[in-house]
Protein backbone atom coordinates (compact mmCIF):
# COMPACT_ATOMS: atom_id res chain seq x y z
CA UNK A 1 0.00 0.00 0.00
CA UNK A 2 1.48 3.46 -1.39
CA UNK A 3 2.11 6.09 1.98
CA UNK A 4 -0.31 8.41 0.23
CA UNK A 5 -2.57 5.96 0.54
CA UNK A 6 -2.37 5.02 3.68
CA UNK A 7 -2.03 8.15 5.09
CA UNK A 8 -5.66 9.02 3.01
CA UNK A 9 -6.87 5.92 4.90
CA UNK A 10 -6.06 6.86 8.53
CA UNK A 11 -7.47 10.54 8.16
CA UNK A 12 -10.73 9.02 6.71
CA UNK A 13 -10.88 7.06 9.73
CA UNK A 14 -10.00 10.20 12.19
CA UNK A 15 -12.38 11.82 10.30
CA UNK A 16 -15.22 9.26 11.79
CA UNK A 17 -13.90 9.29 15.11
CA UNK A 18 -14.08 13.08 15.11
CA UNK A 19 -17.51 13.20 14.07
CA UNK A 20 -18.63 10.63 16.65
CA UNK A 21 -16.49 12.01 19.75
CA UNK A 22 -18.68 15.22 18.85
CA UNK A 23 -21.91 13.63 19.28
CA UNK A 24 -20.48 12.49 22.46
CA UNK A 25 -19.51 14.98 24.21
CA UNK A 26 -22.17 17.11 22.81
CA UNK A 27 -25.25 15.01 24.45
CA UNK A 28 -23.09 14.79 27.17
CA UNK A 29 -22.75 18.50 27.79
CA UNK A 30 -26.24 18.52 27.26
CA UNK A 31 -27.68 16.39 29.72
CA UNK A 32 -25.05 17.69 32.66
CA UNK A 33 -26.82 18.89 35.75
CA UNK A 34 -27.18 22.71 35.61
CA UNK A 35 -28.89 25.31 33.85
CA UNK A 36 -26.25 27.26 30.82
CA UNK A 37 -28.94 29.62 30.51
CA UNK A 38 -29.09 30.88 33.97
CA UNK A 39 -25.55 30.36 34.49
CA UNK A 40 -24.43 32.68 31.80
CA UNK A 41 -27.00 35.57 33.11
CA UNK A 42 -26.57 35.31 36.61
CA UNK A 43 -28.58 34.25 39.50
CA UNK A 44 -30.35 37.56 39.69
CA UNK A 45 -31.53 37.73 36.44
CA UNK A 46 -34.59 38.25 35.27
CA UNK A 47 -37.31 34.70 34.09
CA UNK A 48 -37.44 36.44 30.30
CA UNK A 49 -33.52 37.44 29.86
CA UNK A 50 -32.92 33.44 30.84
CA UNK A 51 -35.39 32.75 28.34
CA UNK A 52 -34.02 34.79 25.76
CA UNK A 53 -30.62 33.80 26.35
CA UNK A 54 -32.18 29.97 26.05
CA UNK A 55 -33.58 30.89 22.66
CA UNK A 56 -30.46 32.42 21.59
CA UNK A 57 -28.47 29.34 22.25
CA UNK A 58 -30.99 26.64 20.84
CA UNK A 59 -31.40 25.56 24.33
CA UNK A 60 -34.97 25.23 24.15
CA UNK A 61 -34.67 23.06 21.35
CA UNK A 62 -34.70 19.19 20.88
CA UNK A 63 -31.12 17.72 21.15
CA UNK A 64 -30.86 16.77 17.91
CA UNK A 65 -31.89 20.14 16.35
CA UNK A 66 -28.75 21.67 19.22
CA UNK A 67 -26.20 19.53 17.47
CA UNK A 68 -27.03 20.56 13.84
CA UNK A 69 -27.08 24.24 14.20
CA UNK A 70 -23.82 23.81 16.01
CA UNK A 71 -22.11 21.40 13.43
CA UNK A 72 -23.64 23.85 10.36
CA UNK A 73 -22.09 26.62 12.59
CA UNK A 74 -18.82 24.18 12.47
CA UNK A 75 -18.29 23.77 9.53
CA UNK A 76 -18.77 27.41 8.76
CA UNK A 77 -15.79 28.21 11.18
CA UNK A 78 -17.68 29.15 14.07
CA UNK A 79 -17.10 27.54 17.09
CA UNK A 80 -20.34 29.05 19.09
CA UNK A 81 -20.41 31.88 21.83
CA UNK A 82 -18.84 31.30 25.28
CA UNK A 83 -20.18 32.25 28.51
CA UNK A 84 -17.37 32.05 30.26
CA UNK A 85 -15.49 34.94 28.35
CA UNK A 86 -18.52 36.61 26.41
CA UNK A 87 -17.46 36.28 23.20
CA UNK A 88 -16.84 33.54 20.40
CA UNK A 89 -14.88 30.57 21.17
CA UNK A 90 -13.22 30.68 17.87
CA UNK A 91 -11.64 33.71 19.29
CA UNK A 92 -10.27 32.08 22.59
CA UNK A 93 -9.08 29.04 20.67
CA UNK A 94 -6.75 31.76 18.73
CA UNK A 95 -5.77 33.43 21.44
CA UNK A 96 -4.69 30.20 24.40
CA UNK A 97 -4.09 27.43 21.91
CA UNK A 98 -1.08 29.04 20.62
CA UNK A 99 0.36 29.42 24.14
CA UNK A 100 -0.01 25.75 25.16
CA UNK A 101 1.15 24.07 21.32
CA UNK A 102 4.69 25.74 22.37
CA UNK A 103 4.53 24.66 26.08
CA UNK A 104 3.78 21.43 24.05
CA UNK A 105 6.35 21.20 21.69
CA UNK A 106 8.94 21.80 24.13
CA UNK A 107 7.87 19.06 26.78
CA UNK A 108 7.89 16.82 23.43
CA UNK A 109 11.48 17.83 22.54
CA UNK A 110 12.71 16.93 25.88
CA UNK A 111 10.15 13.89 26.11
CA UNK A 112 12.15 12.71 23.18
CA UNK A 113 15.31 13.34 23.73
CA UNK A 114 15.51 12.28 27.53
CA UNK A 115 13.63 8.70 26.75
CA UNK A 116 16.33 8.02 24.14
CA UNK A 117 18.80 8.83 25.97
CA UNK A 118 17.90 6.91 29.26
CA UNK A 119 16.89 4.02 27.27
CA UNK A 120 19.60 3.21 25.14
CA UNK A 121 21.72 4.20 28.49
CA UNK A 122 19.66 1.47 30.24
CA UNK A 123 19.31 -1.17 27.63
CA UNK A 124 23.21 -0.91 26.47
CA UNK A 125 24.44 -1.17 29.78
CA UNK A 126 21.35 -3.67 31.44
CA UNK A 127 21.60 -4.92 34.97
CA UNK A 128 24.28 -2.12 35.55
CA UNK A 129 24.35 0.71 37.57
CA UNK A 130 23.37 3.16 34.35
CA UNK A 131 20.45 0.45 34.12
CA UNK A 132 19.27 0.59 37.66
CA UNK A 133 19.57 4.69 38.22
CA UNK A 134 17.26 4.32 35.14
CA UNK A 135 15.00 2.62 36.64
CA UNK A 136 14.69 4.14 39.49
CA UNK A 137 14.25 7.46 37.46
CA UNK A 138 11.31 5.83 35.66
CA UNK A 139 9.46 4.68 38.42
CA UNK A 140 9.58 8.12 40.54
CA UNK A 141 8.65 9.54 37.04
CA UNK A 142 5.80 7.65 36.03
CA UNK A 143 4.45 7.56 39.67
CA UNK A 144 4.34 11.44 40.58
CA UNK A 145 1.58 13.15 38.34
CA UNK A 146 2.58 15.98 36.70
CA UNK A 147 1.17 18.69 38.76
CA UNK A 148 3.18 17.07 41.65
CA UNK A 149 6.24 18.10 39.73
CA UNK A 150 5.16 21.11 38.84
CA UNK A 151 4.70 22.13 42.58
CA UNK A 152 8.01 20.50 43.33
CA UNK A 153 9.70 22.49 40.79
CA UNK A 154 7.87 25.77 42.48
CA UNK A 155 9.05 25.12 45.78
CA UNK A 156 12.62 23.96 44.70
CA UNK A 157 13.06 26.63 42.20
CA UNK A 158 11.88 29.33 44.46
CA UNK A 159 12.74 29.02 47.84
CA UNK A 160 15.67 26.61 47.74
CA UNK A 161 17.78 27.43 43.94
CA UNK A 162 16.12 30.57 42.99
CA UNK A 163 16.92 29.86 39.07
CA UNK A 164 13.91 29.74 36.79
CA UNK A 165 10.69 32.19 37.00
CA UNK A 166 7.70 29.98 38.37
CA UNK A 167 4.71 32.03 36.83
CA UNK A 168 3.43 33.61 33.88
CA UNK A 169 5.18 33.83 30.47
CA UNK A 170 7.38 37.26 30.20
CA UNK A 171 9.26 38.69 33.38
CA UNK A 172 7.83 41.83 34.33
CA UNK A 173 10.00 44.16 32.34
CA UNK A 174 9.84 42.54 29.35
CA UNK A 175 8.41 44.11 26.75
CA UNK A 176 6.40 41.36 24.61
CA UNK A 177 6.73 41.22 20.64
CA UNK A 178 4.61 42.11 18.44
CA UNK A 179 1.58 38.97 17.79
CA UNK A 180 1.95 37.76 14.76
CA UNK A 181 1.13 33.64 15.18
CA UNK A 182 0.07 33.88 18.59
CA UNK A 183 3.28 31.57 19.93
CA UNK A 184 5.71 34.22 21.56
CA UNK A 185 8.76 32.12 20.71
CA UNK A 186 7.86 32.41 16.83
CA UNK A 187 6.99 36.05 17.07
CA UNK A 188 9.93 36.99 19.08
CA UNK A 189 11.99 35.40 16.33
CA UNK A 190 9.80 36.36 14.08
CA UNK A 191 10.92 40.41 14.98
CA UNK A 192 14.44 39.91 15.74
CA UNK A 193 13.35 39.84 19.48
CA UNK A 194 15.71 37.15 20.99
CA UNK A 195 15.95 38.97 24.72
CA UNK A 196 11.89 38.25 24.64
CA UNK A 197 12.77 34.76 22.93
CA UNK A 198 15.15 33.71 25.54
CA UNK A 199 12.82 35.27 28.34
CA UNK A 200 9.72 32.72 27.43
CA UNK A 201 12.36 29.68 27.03
CA UNK A 202 13.18 30.20 30.71
CA UNK A 203 9.96 30.68 31.70
CA UNK A 204 8.68 27.86 29.92
CA UNK A 205 11.44 25.02 31.42
CA UNK A 206 9.60 23.98 34.37
CA UNK A 207 6.25 23.76 32.78
CA UNK A 208 7.29 21.59 29.78
CA UNK A 209 9.71 19.11 32.49
CA UNK A 210 6.93 18.93 34.90
CA UNK A 211 4.97 18.25 32.13
CA UNK A 212 6.94 15.26 30.54
CA UNK A 213 8.43 13.54 33.13
CA UNK A 214 6.01 11.02 32.91
CA UNK A 215 5.85 9.98 29.72
CA UNK A 216 9.49 10.54 29.34
CA UNK A 217 9.80 7.83 32.05
CA UNK A 218 7.69 5.35 30.22
CA UNK A 219 9.06 5.79 26.95
CA UNK A 220 12.79 5.03 28.29
CA UNK A 221 11.19 1.00 29.52
CA UNK A 222 10.25 0.76 26.53
CA UNK A 223 13.25 1.45 24.64
CA UNK A 224 15.14 -0.47 27.76
CA UNK A 225 13.24 -3.46 27.19
CA UNK A 226 13.09 -3.11 22.63
CA UNK A 227 17.25 -3.17 23.17
CA UNK A 228 17.75 -6.07 25.84
CA UNK A 229 15.10 -8.49 23.78
CA UNK A 230 16.76 -7.46 20.49
CA UNK A 231 20.09 -8.04 21.82
CA UNK A 232 19.71 -11.68 21.84
CA UNK A 233 19.24 -11.73 17.89
CA UNK A 234 21.47 -13.77 15.42
CA UNK A 235 21.72 -10.50 13.50
CA UNK A 236 23.41 -8.11 16.72
CA UNK A 237 26.11 -11.41 17.17
CA UNK A 238 26.40 -11.32 13.50
CA UNK A 239 27.35 -7.43 13.43
CA UNK A 240 29.69 -7.68 16.33
CA UNK A 241 31.31 -10.89 15.38
CA UNK A 242 32.11 -8.76 11.80
CA UNK A 243 34.24 -6.67 13.93
CA UNK A 244 31.71 -3.33 13.35
CA UNK A 245 31.93 -0.55 15.91
CA UNK A 246 29.79 -0.92 19.24
CA UNK A 247 28.16 2.72 18.92
CA UNK A 248 27.57 1.42 14.88
CA UNK A 249 25.71 -1.54 16.16
CA UNK A 250 23.70 0.50 18.90
CA UNK A 251 22.56 3.45 16.50
CA UNK A 252 21.78 1.32 12.99
CA UNK A 253 21.46 -2.09 13.93
CA UNK A 254 20.09 -2.37 17.49
CA UNK A 255 17.66 0.83 18.18
CA UNK A 256 16.30 1.46 14.69
CA UNK A 257 13.92 -2.04 15.42
CA UNK A 258 13.82 -1.24 19.34
CA UNK A 259 12.22 2.28 19.13
CA UNK A 260 9.24 0.81 17.02
CA UNK A 261 7.27 -0.03 19.82
CA UNK A 262 8.22 3.53 21.87
CA UNK A 263 7.30 5.96 19.00
CA UNK A 264 3.42 4.95 19.14
CA UNK A 265 3.48 5.37 22.89
CA UNK A 266 5.91 8.65 22.33
CA UNK A 267 3.22 10.32 19.90
CA UNK A 268 -0.01 9.94 22.36
CA UNK A 269 2.15 10.77 25.20
CA UNK A 270 3.29 14.09 23.87
CA UNK A 271 -0.60 14.30 22.31
CA UNK A 272 -1.77 13.71 25.94
CA UNK A 273 0.43 16.66 27.04
CA UNK A 274 -2.35 19.54 25.90
CA UNK A 275 -4.69 17.38 28.94
CA UNK A 276 -2.02 16.92 31.22
CA UNK A 277 -1.17 20.60 31.15
CA UNK A 278 -4.73 21.60 32.86
CA UNK A 279 -3.24 21.68 36.38
CA UNK A 280 0.28 22.46 35.07
CA UNK A 281 -0.67 25.52 33.35
CA UNK A 282 -2.64 26.90 36.67
CA UNK A 283 0.21 25.92 38.70
CA UNK A 284 2.68 28.13 36.68
CA UNK A 285 -0.39 30.53 35.71
CA UNK A 286 0.62 29.75 32.15
CA UNK A 287 -2.10 31.67 29.89
CA UNK A 288 -2.66 28.72 27.81
CA UNK A 289 -5.60 26.45 26.48
CA UNK A 290 -5.66 24.07 29.57
CA UNK A 291 -6.44 26.23 31.99
CA UNK A 292 -9.01 27.73 29.57
CA UNK A 293 -10.63 24.19 29.53
CA UNK A 294 -10.50 24.02 33.14
CA UNK A 295 -12.14 27.63 33.98
CA UNK A 296 -14.96 27.17 30.94
CA UNK A 297 -15.84 23.22 32.50
CA UNK A 298 -15.75 25.14 35.54
CA UNK A 299 -18.74 27.25 34.26
CA UNK A 300 -20.26 24.89 32.48
CA UNK A 301 -19.81 26.73 29.18
CA UNK A 302 -20.96 24.27 27.02
CA UNK A 303 -20.08 25.43 23.48
CA UNK A 304 -16.46 25.81 25.18
CA UNK A 305 -16.16 22.77 26.45
CA UNK A 306 -17.48 20.96 23.17
CA UNK A 307 -14.74 22.82 21.24
CA UNK A 308 -11.83 21.59 23.92
CA UNK A 309 -12.58 18.11 24.18
CA UNK A 310 -12.69 18.65 19.97
CA UNK A 311 -9.53 20.16 19.79
CA UNK A 312 -7.86 17.30 21.97
CA UNK A 313 -9.64 14.69 19.58
CA UNK A 314 -8.19 16.33 16.20
CA UNK A 315 -4.48 16.52 18.07
CA UNK A 316 -4.33 13.17 18.97
CA UNK A 317 -5.89 12.38 15.01
CA UNK A 318 -2.97 14.20 13.88
CA UNK A 319 -0.62 13.00 16.21
CA UNK A 320 -1.90 9.02 15.35
CA UNK A 321 -1.14 9.28 11.63
CA UNK A 322 2.38 11.42 12.16
CA UNK A 323 3.30 8.38 14.24
CA UNK A 324 2.10 5.75 11.75
CA UNK A 325 4.07 7.05 8.77
CA UNK A 326 6.95 7.17 11.18
CA UNK A 327 6.36 4.05 11.79
CA UNK A 328 6.18 2.89 8.67
CA UNK A 329 9.41 4.45 7.90
CA UNK A 330 11.57 2.58 10.45
CA UNK A 331 9.32 -0.32 9.15
CA UNK A 332 8.00 -0.65 5.90
CA UNK A 333 6.45 -4.00 6.73
CA UNK A 334 3.74 -2.32 8.75
CA UNK A 335 1.93 -0.62 6.23
CA UNK A 336 2.10 -3.15 3.82
CA UNK A 337 4.50 -2.52 1.38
Amino acid sequence: MKLSTYVIKRAGYAIFTLIGLSIFVFVLARVLPGDPARMAAGPRAPSWVVEQLREQLWLDKPIYTQYFYWLKDIIHGDLGYSIYTRRSVTQDVIEYLPASIQLIILAGIFEVIGALILGVMAGRYSYKWPDNLTRFISYIGISVPAFVWAIIFQLLFTWVMPIFPTSGMFSPLMIPPPEITGMSTLDALITGRFDAFVDVLWHMVLPALALCLGGMAQDARIIRAGMVENQEKDYIAMATSHGLPERLVTSKYLLKPSIVPAVTVMGMDVASLLGNAFLVEIVFMWPGFSKYGINVMLSKDLNAIVAVVLIMGLIFAIANIIVDVIVIHLDPRIGGK
